[in-house]
């Protein structure tokens, strides 16, 4: 025998059985129709055998309005994983009437059929309406749960309900039941994990209502087509035979018959309402369908509740912590700060006592660790992964080797540590205090190995006995809240410490170099000014007239010089134009700027900020123009440009053409450094430097956060993007007319058309409403569905024949059989449909229409 434990179960494939049980029957076909798998119980439904049915064409088996029927709910399937409920169909027009489930399983449609019963029938959504305003009324969960039990046993008539809950290592506690006076109570019971096994856990999510009509009743093998040797997936499955394991276990438990809805939360499988019975019991379809609707409400107003349960409590938190965070300085020690507020933080996550260490230093606050047991923790501590919490509710399971207070890990075996640094490692932990308490268990979950009728393999036991178990070493869990908590408070906590950790040296590094910029700017200004001076003077003498001339121009310049350096502090805490700073900063060089200086771009206003930065920049590249660019000869031309980027921001373009052959400079001065690093340093914007031979090329990019307003010139988007697939080519006032009753496919025909490029879809159920449409509007497409409930569109059809619309047909039975002859050449589109499909027969559709015009 080999290895068996706990987890063979787990791996048992429970969704490929084989079989269904016997209270109906399976059909699977092709995507094309034909039969490829029976249950061979087929005769007793159908009266031909499995053998005799695979092979066959639905149309050979089927009643056309079944056919219809089925391919119209299968459209509604393409794009859920679910299954399709029919009731009271004539599945093969012999006048006897069925429910049916159809669902997909890979290629194959699986269409499950059970009799259906004549009388004692309900209006399911009228009932679990009435049911889930009983449960509005109540305000406690506990008994929010009760009267949901009791209402499914009502509507179910089974002998108990139990609203089973899993827990996090996958075992279950019955919290709430209703049962008929003669049977046992198992509320507070717990079963282990392999009571229900991982894929069985799984499958209840995905097919969330399972039955049981008699564990001891026969199953119906499905017969597979010659040659099919891959077992039919029946994972959502109604009819699906189940586990002998899961069988023999309900019998050792004295059940006969079962039913279980799964319980779903934010797509979690929170728990079941698990349902016993004595006595084989089958539920019609109906009920079952109200049930699993009933479900399926009960889970979202749990989901409700335990969200507005934790918005509150978290809320509360966040209070809190706000408070205390609002009062932290980041000045001074973190210790001192940290250990101030320790009886504040057991106000944000519930505990018994709350600790800080930072490099060494030690404090608690309530029951906690001494400082040599925490000195002794603290190797187990640092030995989780870095910066993320540390969250326990049973310490002694974790640590092996302990060198500290033998006691210590049951005093407190609830801890949650979270890390505050990095280097050194230091955290602000919470402790809680064991939890002693007594598990009943239904049974020993220590299940024995035994060689049972179900091979090597663990046997479900026999005895559902109450089995005590004192659980001793942990504490109340960490919930999902509080650990979201911890995580705000770490978050939180780093940045306030990293802050007060630096602040200091930053705001010494960063006086140290304001100052030694402030050094460097004056000495590099002075300098500047000096030798501009100079330039003016010798430049305007050589041009002057006479002295007053001289004087004159030499006076304009020098002011035009100093208004551009007097905009850095005269402007400076409020919005100026960009034109202005660099028509200053030209105006004390180049006198005919018109000619020599070309500016174009929008109106902008720039922030204080920026616009100092680019006062700095602008002085410098304008010097080295001046001295050594394009403005330094006299056929020079220099063009500055400047637009809006898509991201927002402002892109300057700087280009200079006609001065002499330019090269990188050999060393980098300071006016250098400042054209280079001022913006991304100042701004967190671009400069791009290129020293071409014929030119200076220079961008500066600064971005959109520095922007206070900007008009003129700017770029519109590119309405191209996002264009509709490319479709059907009709004159842009076209407009379709689309009759459909369903309105789930008619949105589903809608929206496909919208794709194909058709602005203009006018939806119509009735063929008096289509009637009336095609008197008030021209359609040049129309797409028809063939049955509209007690009537057809035909009329419609004959209508647009007269006008000339060109139109297609939508049908279920997908061909023109039940057509009059007058219609037998027209395109029909088969249901379900695809966006595919449907383009196909539209350009089909057209392009005839295109050769028979005239």
């Amino acid at each position: 025998m080999g290895n068996v434990d706990l987890t063979n179960c787990d791996r048992e494939p429970i969704h490929l059985l084989g079989g269904v049980q016997n209270f109906g029957c399976l059909l699977a076909f092709s995507s094309d129709w034909v039969v490829t798998h029976a249950s061979d119980n087929c005769a007793r439904f159908v009266g031909r055998t499995a053998k005799e049915l695979i092979g066959a064409a639905s149309t050979e088996i089927l009643s056309d309005s079944a056919i219809h029927t089925l391919r119209t709910r299968l459209q509604w399937l393409q794009f859920s994983d679910t299954s399709e409920r029919i009731f009271n169909l004539d599945v093969f027009g012999f006048g006897i009437a069925f429910d049916v489930a159809l669902h997909l399983s890979g290629e194959r449609i699986v269409v499950e059929l059970e009799p259906c019963e004549e009388t004692d029938r309900i209006d399911a959504v009228s009932l679990v309406r009435s049911m889930m305003g009983r449960l509005g009324r109540t305000e406690q969960l506990d008994d929010y749960l009760i009267s949901a039990a009791r209402q499914i046993r009502f509507v179910t008539g089974y002998d108990r309900v139990m609203v089973y809950r899993f827990m996090e290592d996958g075992a279950g506690e019955v919290i709430a039941e209703s049962a008929v006076d003669h049977v046992d109570s198992f509320l507070g019971l717990r079963y282990p994990a392999s009571d229900i096994p991982k894929q069985a856990r799984a499958l209840y999510v995905k097919n969330q209502f399972r039955i049981i009509a008699d564990v001891g009743g026969a199953v119906s093998a499905v017969v597979a087509a010659p040659g099919d040797d891959a077992p039919l997936d029946l994972s959502l499955s109604v009819l699906r035979s189940v586990s002998p394991i899961h069988i023999e276990y309900l019998k050792n438990m004295g059940v006969a018959a079962s039913l279980s809805i799964s319980i779903v939360v934010g797509g979690q499988l929170w728990g079941l309402f698990a349902c016993h019975h004595y006595a084989p019991k089958q539920v019609g379809f109906d009920r079952r369908t109200a049930a699993e609707l009933f479900s399926q409400m009960f889970s979202l107003e749990l989901s409700r509740r335990q969200t507005d349960e934790l918005y509150e409590h978290e809320a509360q938190a966040r209070t809190v912590h706000d408070r205390i965070m609002t009062a932290i300085s980041v000045e001074g020690s973190i210790f001192d700060n940290l250990s101030r507020y320790l009886p504040s933080f057991q106000d944000v996550i519930e505990c018994d006592g709350v600790a800080v260490w930072v490099d060494g230093d030690y404090a608690v606050a309530g029951n906690g660790l001494s400082e040599a047991e925490m000195m002794a923790f603290l190797p187990h501590l640092n030995g989780q992964r870095e910066s993320q919490i540390y969250a326990t509710a049973s310490l002694p399971s974790e640590l092996e080797n302990w060198s500290g207070a033998s006691d210590v890990p049951s005093r407190f075996p609830g801890v949650l540590a979270i890390p505050v640094s990095r280097s050194p490692r230091d955290y602000l932990v919470f402790f809680r205090r064991e939890r002693a308490q007594t598990v009943n268990w239904a049974g020993n979950p220590e299940k024995p190995v035994e060689l049972g009728p179900n091979g090597a393999r663990l046997t479900p036991r026999k005895s559902f006995e109450i089995w005590k178990q004192e659980v001793a070493g942990t504490s109340a869990p960490w919930t999902p809240s509080e650990l979201r908590i911890a995580e705000t408070l770490r978050t939180t906590l780093l940045e306030i410490i990293l802050k007060s950790v630096s602040e200091s040296e930053k705001l010494r590094q960063q006086s140290k170099e304001k100052q030694d910029l402030l050094i460097g700017e004056l000495n590099h200004r002075v300098r500047n000014i000096l030798t501009l001076i100079r330039g003016l003077v010798s430049q305007t003498g050589r041009s002057a007239r006479s002295i007053d001339d001289f004087k004159t121009v030499l006076g304009d310049r020098v002011q035009a010089l100093a208004r551009a350096h007097d905009q850095i502090t005269r402007e400076n805490w409020s919005p100026a134009p960009f034109r202005g700073l660099i028509e200053n900063e030209l105006a004390a060089y180049v006198a005919d700027k018109s000619s020599r200086a070309h500016l174009k771009g929008p109106a902008v206003l720039l922030s204080p900020q920026a616009y100092s930065t680019l006062a700095l920049v602008l002085h410098e590249m304008v010097t080295n123009a001046v001295k050594y660019g394009c403005l330094s000869v006299q056929n020079g031309r220099l063009t500055v440009t400047w637009s809006q980027e898509q991201d927002g921001s402002l892109a300057i373009r700087w280009h200079e053409q006609g001065g002499p052959s330019v090269a990188g400079p050999r060393h980098e001065g300071f006016g250098s450094t400042l054209i280079k690093r001022s913006i991304p340093f100042e701004l967190h914007g671009d400069t791009e430097l290129d020293f071409a031979p014929t030119g200076l090329r220079a961008t500066f990019k600064v971005p959109s956060s520095h922007i206070v307003a900007m008009t003129g010139g700017l770029q519109e988007p590119d309405q191209s993007a996002g264009a509709e697939i490319d479709g059907p080519k009709l004159p842009h006032d076209s407009s379709v007319l689309l009759v459909e009753d369903n309105v789930i496919i008619a949105l589903d025909a809608e929206d496909m058309l919208h794709s194909l490029g058709f602005a203009d879809v006018r939806v119509q159920n009735r063929v008096a409403d289509g009637l009336a449409a095609l008197e008030e509007t021209s359609f040049g497409l129309a797409v028809l569905d063939i049955n509209l409930g007690e009537e057809t569109s035909l009329p419609i059809a004959d209508r647009l024949s007269e006008l000339g619309t060109p139109f297609i047909f939508a049908s279920g039975y997908g061909d023109t059989g039940g057509l009059p002859e007058r219609f037998q050449d027209c395109i029909v589109l088969t249901k379900p449909y695809t966006l595919e499909n449907l383009e196909a027969c539209v350009t089909e559709m057209l392009s005839r229409n295109d050769r028979e015009a005239p």
